[in-house]
């Protein structure tokens, strides 16, 4: 973990290059005006989606936490909104196109399953289970024994986690 954080400051520098490169290729061919226009419509339409975005996670986060339903649902999917919103916010065409694409609800829906994957293993399953809501899992029946092989002392469920297709 702590050598990916060595790498941030090198991949910022690398993300404003190419922002600038960005900006350089799309003036030369729409006209300075133009892309700086471009870059200031981004930024408000990312401030107008902080503001929306971050009201709407802070809302939905109280009532799921009046209703005694795991927050976790309406955190992840109001941290993807709000960092949609900054990415659009942040001057610069390339942050602005992946802001863009992450307010997109199919979008953010992929992204905000991939994020609850990655937080639950990085806790506990307890503690997964009171951010995310208990997991369903799938339970197959013991196969038909032989009567050779090891002895245990109880029964072998076999089984499978299965992820919820909300």
């Amino acid at each position: 973990m702590r050598r990916g954080l060595r790498l941030v400051p090198l991949a910022l520098a690398g993300g404003l290059v190419l922002e600038f490169v960005v900006f350089v290729a799309l003036a030369r061919q729409i006209g300075y005006g133009w892309a700086v226009l471009a870059v200031l419509v981004a930024s408000a339409a990312g401030m107008l989606l902080l503001r929306r975005e971050g009201m709407r996670a802070w809302r939905s986060f109280r009532a799921a936490a009046q209703a005694g339903q795991p927050p976790g649902e309406q955190v992840s999917d109001g941290l993807l909104g709000l960092l949609a919103g900054l990415l659009l916010a942040a001057p610069g065409l390339v942050s602005g196109v992946f802001g863009a694409v992450l307010a997109v609800p199919p979008v953010r829906r992929a992204a905000r399953r991939r994020l609850q994957v990655v937080a639950e293993r990085r806790m506990s399953s307890a503690t997964a289970g009171e951010m995310f809501g208990p997991r369903r899992v799938r339970v197959y029946p013991p196969p038909a024994s032989s009567g050779a092989g090891p002895t245990t002392t109880g029964p072998t469920i076999d089984g499978e986690i299965v992820d919820d297709q909300r």
